[in-house]
């Protein structure tokens, strides 16, 4: 887990990203400690807001040279309509690097990252860490629709070996991003695959991969409170190495897990203590409340991108409210 610091991050820029924003803060004493899959909270509003729950995002970039992070962010409700009505120069209260990020070998290894939506943005910086060690990386991006893609760009400048498919097939091949993925693995060779996204997408991807023999690591997707493991909010069931399953804080030991660990939700059916289906969420299972409270506020969700459709393999599409983007 992240030593995070808590500092008030000025608004350098916030501006269009296709479907999505980047907003990119100056965040002194952050950027040389965030990690691939790290992620941030951020304080939407004052201590009078009708938000006082943060909302939280995954860390696109980090540049310790300049003091900056970049964030990657979709308006879905009332906390990221709020963020988005900010201007550069305003200040935003920060908690960054949280989690435990993906695993990096010191030594070269091939690997494929899978993403679905904007679940992509920690993505890229994970394949120029693995790039820089020597090794070799593909990529499966999905989406929705081609609107909702994020990154093609950027991950054919990194490598030749992407894959971009959507539902509705108007951008790329039509399918899941499972569709590619054994293809893709046996193409570059990899031996792990990085995923990012709703929890259906996560147990797929994890069931291709460990079928061609790779090993999976996963950002999970679940709603929490708080980002740093007081709440007790994102617990979710994972096997230890004694084969036994308990409940540890998704927010802290993860969100990055190894995805054959991780005892996943059935298809259709709802999340680790969520509430099943509902119109709130896009990935087959509705956000969950702060425990004890019939109707909590919208509670920030470590997710990445979830599908436009309920199913029981790989959605890629759209994310809660204050997803990890």
């Amino acid at each position: 887990m992240a030593r995070p610091v808590q500092t008030p991050a000025g608004i350098l820029g916030i501006e269009p990203a296709g479907a999505y924003h980047r907003l990119l803060l100056r965040a002194p004493g952050v950027a040389e400690a965030v990690r691939p899959g790290h992620f941030a909270t951020l304080a939407i509003g004052g201590r009078d807001s009708a938000t006082p729950l943060r909302r939280a995002f995954s860390i696109h970039r980090a540049d310790p040279a300049a003091d900056t992070i970049e964030l990657i962010f979709a308006e879905h409700g009332r906390g990221t309509r709020a963020l988005a009505r900010h201007r550069p120069g305003d200040t935003v209260d920060l908690v960054a690097p949280l989690g435990t990020p993906f695993p990096l070998a010191d030594t070269p290894e091939t690997a494929v990252l899978v993403a679905g939506g904007y679940g992509s943005a920690p993505m890229f910086s994970l394949a120029e860490a693995i790039l820089a060690r020597g090794g070799r990386v593909g990529l499966v991006l999905g989406a929705a629709t081609a609107d909702r893609l994020f990154g093609v760009a950027a991950a054919r400048a990194l490598t030749p070996h992407v894959a971009v498919v959507t539902d509705d097939g108007s951008y790329g091949a039509r399918g899941r991003v499972t569709d590619p993925l054994a293809a893709m693995i046996r193409a570059v060779g990899a031996t792990v695959v990085h995923s990012c996204g709703p929890m259906p997408m996560l147990r797929a991807v994890t069931e291709v991969a460990v079928a061609e023999g790779a090993r999976s690591h996963t950002a999970v997707e679940e709603a929490m409170a708080c980002g740093f493991g007081v709440c007790m909010t994102c617990v979710l069931p994972v096997a230890g190495p004694d084969g036994a399953t308990r409940l540890v804080r998704s927010c802290t030991e993860g969100p990055v897990f190894d995805g054959t660990t991780v005892r996943w939700p059935e298809p259709g059916g709802p999340e680790p203590g969520g509430t099943g289906p509902g119109p709130d969420s896009v990935s087959g299972s509705a956000p969950r409340t702060t425990p004890g409270s019939p109707s909590a506020p919208p509670v920030t969700s470590l997710s990445s991108a979830s599908s436009a459709s309920s199913v029981p393999s790989a959605p890629s599409g759209e994310p809660r409210e204050g997803a990890r983007s």
